[in-house]
């Protein structure tokens, strides 16, 4: 799967997609906005604003001092 460079909606597409498509499974635990934001070549912020967008949809959590970790009841849509 091709790594989409360019705005939020983009990185929270694809790592959507990762999600539901099981690469990072539910319980799992993301990697950091500072790994996110190279893997993506975005600045933080960008992934930021992201996460927001999958915390909206219920595919991500995050714990405070524990990092972002995928939904244990990923919703289908």
């Amino acid at each position: 799967m091709p790594i989409p460079t360019g705005g939020y909606r983009e990185v929270a597409e694809d790592l959507a997609a990762r999600i539901k498509s099981g690469e990072y499974a539910a319980g799992e635990r993301l990697p950091t906005y500072n790994e996110l934001s190279d893997l993506y070549d975005v600045s933080v912020t960008t992934v930021q604003r992201a996460i927001i967008v999958l915390q909206t949809r219920g595919l991500v959590v995050g714990l405070q001092g524990r990092g972002l970790w995928v939904a244990e009841d990923v919703p289908s849509t």
